[in-house]
C-alpha cells in the first residue's frame, strides 16, 4: 500500500515543528491524527493550542495523560521554581529524561490501535540544543525496539532533522502554511502565541530563523 493511502500518527505539541510536520503528514497521507501529552507543563495553553489548531485542521486529536513524567523528572518545563538556562558544557534545564522515548513509545501503542504504522515527529538534530533524544541515532534505535516490541512495522519519519531553523519556516511556506505556524502556533516557553515572548530560547531561535528565511526568500525575488 503507498503511503498517500496509509493512516499516520503525529506527535503533536502546537508549536512550530510539530505543525509543520502535521502539514507534511496531511500532503503525505490519507488520513492524520494528532497525540498531544499533558506532562504537566508550565503553560496548559500548549494543550489549547494543539486542540485548536486540530480542530481547525479537521484532524482527530487526543490527549494522553503523563503527569507522571512531570513527578519523575522535575525541569525547567514543569516547575515555574526552576529558571530556563543552559550553562557551559551542561544540558537547558528545559531537558526532561526520558521526554521523547515515552512520547514515541505511547504514540505506537496508540497508532497501532488506530490500524496506523507510521509515526511523525519534529525532533531535529540541526538546532536541537543538544537534546540526546533528538538524535537521529536515537530515533533509528527507538523504531527497530518498536518494531520487536509490538511485532508491527512502525515506520518513524523525522521530517526536521537535518533542517535548520530558516529551513523549517521553508518547508511550512511550500506546505502553504507560513502564516498559520507563524500566527497560530506556541513555540514559546513563556506560552505567548504566535512571535512569543522574543526573549526565551525557544522564541530567540524561532524569530532568528524566521528572519533569515525572509530575507533569504526576498534575496531569491530581488534577483
Amino acid at each position: 500500500m503507498k503511503m498517500n493511502e496509509e493512516k499516520a500518527v503525529v506527535v503533536f505539541s502546537g508549536g512550530q515543528d510539530s505543525t509543520t510536520c502535521l502539514f507534511w503528514a496531511k500532503k503525505q497521507f490519507a488520513e492524520v491524527e494528532a497525540v498531544t501529552f499533558d506532562y504537566g507543563q508550565r503553560h496548559r495553553r500548549e494543550i489549547e493550542v494543539a486542540a485548536s489548531i486540530a480542530d481547525e485542521l479537521g484532524v482527530r486529536h487526543t490527549v494522553l495523560d503523563m503527569s507522571l513524567l512531570g513527578q519523575l523528572a522535575p525541569n525547567a518545563l514543569t516547575r515555574g521554581e526552576i529558571a530556563i538556562e543552559q550553562k557551559e558544557g551542561e544540558l537547558p534545564t528545559t531537558f526532561v529524561d526520558g521526554r521523547n522515548l515515552l512520547f514515541l513509545s505511547f504514540a505506537a501503542v496508540l497508532a497501532k490501535q488506530r490500524g496506523a504504522r507510521h509515526i511523525v515527529t519534529g525532533v531535529c538534530e540541526t538546532d536541537f540544543s543538544g537534546y540526546p533524544d533528538c538524535r537521529d541515532i536515537f530515533i533509528k534505535s527507538l523504531n527497530v525496539t518498536l518494531n520487536l516490541a509490538m511485532d508491527y512495522p512502525f515506520v518513524i519519519y523525522t521530517p526536521l532533522m537535518w533542517l535548520t531553523k530558516a529551513e523549517t519556516w521553508k518547508l511550512a511556506d511550500e506546505l502553504g502554511a507560513l502564516e498559520f505556524v507563524r500566527t497560530k502556533t506556541l513555540t514559546c516557553y513563556n506560552g505567548v502565541i504566535a512571535d512569543g515572548c522574543g526573549e526565551c530560547p525557544a522564541c530567540v531561535l524561532r524569530k532568528r530563523g524566521l528572519e533569515e528565511y525572509l530575507q533569504e526568500k526576498a534575496g531569491v525575488k530581488a534577483r
